[in-house]
């Protein structure tokens, strides 16, 4: 999977916006924010070809202290909510 072009990330306060660059990508529906490590994995799978969550998990192990499996469950669940949000494509 790969994201979608055409998002900038911006910081508000303590958490991050997901700001769309286009009209296009706009849902006048959500705002799309992230915590510092979902913004952390964001700006570095961002510009990928591709990633999985196993790419988000080695990612959060360089960056925090946490087990093996709780990275991997917590890619999992990040992947989840950018799915739901439609900030990633399968090509």
């Amino acid at each position: 999977m790969k994201v979608i072009p055409g998002f900038a990330l911006r910081p508000l306060g303590n958490e991050y916006l997901l700001i769309a660059e286009s009209v296009e990508l706009v849902n006048f529906n959500a705002m799309i924010t992230l915590n510092e490590s979902a913004a952390y994995l964001w700006r570095n799978v961002a510009d990928k070809e591709s990633f999985d969550e196993q790419t988000l998990a080695d990612l959060l192990l360089a960056e925090y202290e946490v087990s093996p499996e709780q990275a991997l469950a917590d890619a999992r669940k990040t992947i989840a909510s950018w799915q739901d949000a439609h900030l990633l494509t399968n090509d």
